[in-house]
């Protein structure tokens, strides 16, 4: 996407990051919304397949741009195979999870994923978290458990499939995190290849052969997805993160209305209440790690010592 001549002003530039990020996840919860409708005909595996050929067939122009011998053989290959292999499977759960589960409750646990990323950066990363991002992760675990009902038995083994997503979803993240040095089409490379791999093992299990129709439709999913994630990084460029990130918890608006509109769905109270923990607690764990890095860059200008959290971007679900 091209940077819009206006952005050079930097109030400007922020009101196109705005909406850059807005357009970017009305555009993810779109492609959510095709998924779930598809997925009431079609298998996960399937969806995977044909979703990953559309999505590979556009990185392909990005491939020709690069060192093709980086991408295929790139440091640390093990950890790419899993964080791809990890993509692949929060993809595949949040597709089974629709197929069971309204759009907006699914959509409610993997809005969790960044909470969890914070716990996890404390015990797999060893990151230093102060007492008030950890009682904002209480409060955000708080959340799941209220979204999830009155208790376990009530939510049923798909909200433990979608719950499941949104730990791979945030084991994703701090994977992304450690592969910071390698480059933005490797990362999606590998994503996508082990999606698609996924995918042809598990779709000839229940294959349906789709109308020309749901072809398309089928194929828009990948096309759709990498637009929007251009949209979002084309956000972040424009204005701060502090700025445009938070704007990403408009994907449960987007949820909520496709799911009454498209869906017929009607929310659950306790998912309304759940959803509006989970975001509350999301945000503000996101803008106080924002507000330390910047305390720690002040300090560390002004020549003091400090170790500055490793700050996560969350990115919007893919």
């Amino acid at each position: 996407m091209p940077t819009p001549a206006s952005a050079s002003h930097p109030r400007k530039a922020a009101l196109w990051g705005v909406g850059f990020m807005l357009l970017g996840c009305f555009m993810f919860s779109v492609n959510d919304a095709m998924g779930k409708w598809l997925v009431g005909t079609y298998s996960v595996g399937q969806v995977l397949l044909l979703r990953s050929v559309s999505a590979l067939v556009l990185l392909l122009p990005f491939l020709r741009r690069v060192d093709i011998r980086i991408v295929v053989r790139p440091a640390r290959p093990g950890l790419h195979v899993l964080r791809a292999a990890g993509s692949a499977m929060e993809t595949g759960f949040f597709y089974w999870a629709l197929s069971y589960l309204p759009l907006a409750n699914v959509m409610t646990f993997y809005l969790a994923g960044p909470i969890y990323v914070t716990a996890l950066s404390a015990l797999i990363l060893k990151e230093r978290v102060g007492w008030v991002r950890w009682s904002a992760v209480l409060v955000g675990f708080g959340g799941v458990l209220i979204a999830l009902g009155p208790d376990l038995a009530s939510a049923g083994w798909p909200a433990l499939i979608a719950v499941a997503g949104s730990f791979c979803y945030a084991l994703l993240m701090i994977s992304t995190r450690i592969l910071a040095g390698a480059g933005e089409t490797t990362l999606i490379t590998w994503q996508t290849v082990m999606a698609l791999v996924f995918g042809a093992v598990l779709a000839p299990m229940h294959w349906v052969t789709p109308s020309a129709f749901d072809l398309g439709f089928l194929f828009l999913l990948g096309i759709v997805a990498m637009a929007a994630h251009s949209a979002v990084n084309r956000s972040l460029t424009l204005a701060p993160a502090s700025t445009v990130v938070p704007y990403q918890y408009t994907l449960i608006v987007w949820a909520l209305l496709f799911g009454v509109v498209v869906f017929d769905e009607t929310p659950r109270i306790s998912m309304l209440v759940g959803a509006a923990v989970i975001t509350a607690s999301g945000v503000f764990i996101f803008l106080r790690e924002q507000r330390l890095k910047a305390d720690m860059t002040a300090q560390g200008a002004a020549g003091m010592v400090g170790a500055p959290d490793d700050i996560q971007i969350p990115p919007a679900k893919s």
